[in-house]
Parts: structure tokens; sequence; C-alpha cells
């Protein structure tokens, strides 16, 4: 008896997937080195090279300006010289306090009457976690934290608050 051969559309559909497979790769390599054209060699070209003098020194670009006090400024032209006067203030002590950041401040030229200062203790004698103190300048704020909650020394620049000051809740009075 002879064997029955399968009808042809069954064979092509068994075969069109196994080709398709094969099909892909192949034209995704044709494509692929239909753009490569062989080239001629590049010619070496002569350079001449001059020995450097080491001991001169080889000048380099210009460090950022020191941060200043800018007078009459906003929060964000002041933040940069805030920020180097207190991370100063915490080099110089690493247990530093509300007064040590105000007179620091002071000296660096923000003024005593613009600032305001979170108590060193809480009020039940311990240790603040964290102290904040703040300049107002006009209508916006620099505001700094120092402690342990604010994972070291932190400043941000705000718009004053509506009770024209910078700081929320309760803060002591700078009477130093």
């Amino acid at each position: 008896m002879k064997a029955k051969a399968r009808p042809t559309a069954a064979r092509h559909r068994w075969r069109a997937p196994a080709a398709a497979s094969l099909a892909g790769p192949a034209l995704v390599l044709a494509v692929v080195l239909s753009g490569c054209t062989p080239t001629s060699p590049v010619a070496p070209t002569s350079t001449s090279s001059a020995s450097v003098d080491s001991s001169t020194p080889i000048p380099t670009s210009s460090a950022a300006p020191a941060p200043v006090l800018v007078p009459g400024g906003k929060a964000t032209q002041n933040l940069p010289f805030f920020d180097k006067v207190n991370q100063a203030t915490i080099a110089a002590n690493a247990g530093a306090k509300g007064r040590d950041f105000i007179d620091a401040l002071v000296a660096a030229g923000f003024s005593k009457s613009d600032m305001q200062v979170t108590a060193d203790t809480t009020t039940i004698g311990l240790k603040a976690n964290s102290i904040q103190f703040s300049v107002k300048l006009g209508d916006t704020c620099l505001i700094g934290q120092y402690g342990a909650d604010a994972g070291g020394y932190e400043s941000t620049t705000s718009a004053t608050l509506a009770t024209g000051g910078c700081l929320i809740g309760q803060t002591r009075t700078i009477d130093w």
C-alpha cells in the first residue's frame, strides 16, 4: 500500500515558520553587510612632537570665585555665602549651637535683627536633635538646619511666612 502524501498546504504551513526564522537573521545580516564597503588603507601621517619642559606649570582653569555677601540681594543670591559661613562654623566646632551660627552670620555681615533661631534644648532640657536658624532678606529667607535629625547641615531658601518671619513654630529671642 502506498503512503498517503500530506496535502501541499499542510506542508507549507509546517515549513513556513522554519523558513521565516532563518530568513529574518539572513536578511538582517544582508542589510548590515550592504552598508560595508572596502576602504583603502589610510596612509600614516607624520607628526612632530615637541618636548615639554616638565618644570613649567601647566595653566589650569581659574577656580570659581569664593561666594560673597550680596547686600540687598535675595536669598538665592546669598545661599552660597550663607552655606560657606555655616560650614565654616561647623568645621570649627562640630557641636555648634544656635548662638554659634548667629554670631558667625553676624560677623559675616548679616543683620542680627533679621535672624531667627530655635532652642538648643527640648522643653524637658534634653539636647535638641537639630536646630534651625534663618536670615530674612526682604521677602525671602535663608534657612539652615544642623543636627542629627537633619543628617548634618542642610539649607534652603524660601519666601517669608505670612507672619513676616522665616521659621515656623517657637523661636528663641536673640538677646545677646
